[in-house]
């Protein structure tokens, strides 16, 4: 069966009507679930980490390890920091902080020899005060004079 050319706008508008509606309303969702911190704030750690690696000889590619920032893992509810608890030199590197209330606690570990630079990045939440952590972690690495790579996120306990 042929579709007609009426049928053809009339179903592409009817499409196009339900993305217009559903993807703001599903960004808007996903921004706002404790799902976004953590993602997001591991996308930035990473690819700062990874730009500064860029034309960097091996055994400097990566800043220095972070402690878990802050040390206190948040709870169920949100916490908003006290001035300088992101003011760690790696941090400050970075370009990494939280000016906002949050859910999570950031670490950045790293390791550089001359023939191999590593890092893991990760984020710690305890969504329900119940003392066990939500894990998302990343991975990057740089070998020799090639460039750095940044494998994807992993999640340990996405929702505990």
């Amino acid at each position: 069966m042929a579709w007609s050319p009426i049928q053809l706008a009339l179903g592409f508008s009817l499409g196009s009507s339900v993305v217009v509606v559903a993807v703001p309303a599903f960004l808007r969702d996903f921004h706002a679930s404790r799902l976004a911190e953590p993602l997001e704030g591991l996308a930035e750690i990473s690819g700062r980490a990874s730009a500064l690696g860029a034309g960097l000889p091996v055994e400097r590619a990566f800043p220095p390890s972070a402690p878990l920032t802050p040390l206190r893992v948040p709870g169920a509810t949100p916490l908003l920091d006290p001035p300088g608890t992101w003011d760690h030199p790696t941090w400050r590197l970075l370009d990494f902080r939280k000016e906002r209330a949050h859910f999570f606690s950031f670490q950045f570990d790293s390791q550089c020899s001359p023939e191999r630079a590593t890092f893991v990045a990760s984020a710690f939440g305890d969504q329900d005060a119940d003392g066990l952590y939500s894990e998302f972690s990343v991975t990057g690495e740089m070998v020799g004079s090639g460039l750095p790579v940044v494998y994807p996120i992993e999640i340990y306990r996405e929702v505990e």
